[in-house]
């Protein structure tokens, strides 16, 4: 469990994250060696979820050795399919990382959440409804592993 403080609530309690794959984990298809460091050490403390909507074969090569749970979602459908899954773990429980146009809900709706601006942008609708906004996934990333930087963003 990772504790985060969300400004002016509650102590949230995290158990799950939940990270979209297509531009924000991976950029052009590719996951940087660090980010799935990062994932190994988070997954000693809570459950991963990689949202991904690619090509099986390709993604799972590229995570194969990432302790996460990969989900495949279908075209047309992710933006319903990550709520599902989100109300299924518990969104005061969760935290999500998203950057797309069908990430918005996802990140309205979690107890805490993550928008990544990367080189492939983000959606406004990610940006507006997000609680936090970094530049890069490892960015974000380390702002859950390091409490420090968490006060100093989310401090008041």
């Amino acid at each position: 469990m990772i504790i985060l403080q969300k400004p002016g609530g509650p102590h949230l309690e995290i158990e799950s994250l939940l990270i979209d794959y297509e531009g924000t984990l991976a950029i052009d298809g590719r996951v940087h060696p660090k980010a799935k460091d990062k994932i190994n050490l988070l997954s000693k403390r809570i459950n991963i979820y990689i949202l991904a909507k690619g090509e099986k074969e390709k993604v799972e090569e590229r995570l194969k050795n990432v302790k996460a749970e990969v989900l495949f979602l279908q075209e047309g459908e992710t933006t319903r399919q990550k709520l599902e899954l989100l109300k299924k773990v518990g969104p005061e429980r969760a935290l999500a990382i998203g950057n797309g146009l069908d990430d918005g809900p996802l990140l309205e709706e979690a107890g805490f959440s993550i928008c990544v601006i990367g080189q492939e942008g983000a959606s406004g609708k990610a940006l507006q409804k997000a609680d936090l906004i970094v530049t890069d996934i490892i960015h974000g990333l380390d702002f859950i592993l390091k409490p420090l930087r968490q006060k100093a963003t989310l401090g008041q």
